[in-house]
């Protein structure tokens, strides 16, 4: 069986256009309901980069107009489809942002795909108690200088599982397991790790560190290493 292919791209706040033309005119009146500035920032953000990955992946031209055709509509599950000129694209797509730092992980139709940012920071010991499953907790083991990177990661994973299941946050956090997390080599690095359902069903995924973020894809069926898009 030959493995999927999952691409991927990060792009910041610099790299989005002051003006609006790049968006469709459901997007357009999308953005005009938003009243905090920062709700507007982080969706223009996670639009224009899932966009550019649909775009690149595609081979499709990136000029704002261009762009303009390609829409990035909720499903009623809120998870992200792809339309381009009013017609569903054959894609999955994943759209994660944080600290001014946006992801779109990009596959075929048919793989279930999540990917997921986040800051690294510190989290109590309630938190884990409460979100983590008591393998996840075993696995963390004792306080060490890594802890709050690795509580960090497992929490990404099970966001990136969440969201490849299409449920998100509404499911229990403990209805996925995080385990046989590998290290990487380096910043920057994709290493693996496994995440495992209740049902015996089994997501593959990776993760690696980029300064203060930790970023993961989780991905059904198997799949190769993700590459970038540029």
């Amino acid at each position: 069986m030959s493995l999927s292919e999952v691409r991927w791209l990060q792009q910041t706040e610099a790299d989005v256009p002051q003006d609006d033309s790049w968006l469709s005119a459901a997007e357009a009146a999308r953005l005009a309901g938003f009243r905090i500035p920062k709700r507007r920032c982080d969706w223009r953000l996670g639009r224009w980069t899932a966009k550019q990955a649909v775009a690149m992946y595609l081979g499709l031209p990136q000029d704002l107009r261009s762009l303009a055709s390609i829409e990035i509509r909720p499903a009623p599950s809120g998870a992200p489809e792809v339309f381009i000129s009013d017609s569903p694209a054959e894609l999955a797509v994943s759209i994660s942002h944080r600290e001014g730092v946006a992801m779109c992980s990009v596959a075929a139709a048919g793989v279930q795909l999540g990917c997921d940012l986040e800051l690294v920071e510190p989290h109590s010991q309630a938190f884990v108690r409460d979100y983590f499953t008591p393998e996840e907790r075993a696995f963390l083991g004792d306080s060490s200088q890594e802890r709050d990177r690795m509580v960090t990661l497992i929490w990404s994973a099970k966001e990136s599982a969440l969201k490849a299941l299409r449920t998100g946050l509404r499911d229990d956090t403990r209805s996925v397991s995080v385990c046989a997390v590998d290290q990487p080599a380096g910043n920057g690095c994709w290493a693996q790790l496994k995440v495992h359902m209740q049902n015996g069903r089994v997501f593959e995924g990776w993760w690696q560190r980029s300064g203060r973020l930790v970023c993961t894809v989780v991905v059904t069926p198997a799949a190769r290493l993700p590459m970038p898009l540029i």
